[in-house]
């Protein structure tokens, strides 16, 4: 089980996030690299603003938004709100 600090993801959550090229920088100390949600909608849309403009496989545009599609920082989300 991976963490971020005192957070926790699963192992198989991370397992899904196959596409990422951040080496999971959002389970590091820093964040940086984490977007921030804007809303989400029933825990599985979420509505982000990105904190750069870097490539993310799990970032995509939705009108003047982006969506997140990517497992680990979705579960950060659901289960503690950052």
């Amino acid at each position: 089980m991976a963490q971020k600090n005192n957070l926790k993801v699963d192992d198989d959550i991370i397992k899904t996030a196959n596409r990422c090229k951040k080496n999971f920088s959002c389970l590091s100390s820093d964040e940086t690299d984490l977007c921030k949600v804007e809303m989400n909608v029933g825990e599985k849309i979420h509505f982000i603003k990105c904190k750069n403009k870097n490539t993310c496989n799990y970032r995509i545009p939705f009108g003047y938004s982006f969506v997140c599609t990517c497992p680990v920082r979705k579960e950060l989300y659901n289960k503690y709100k950052v």
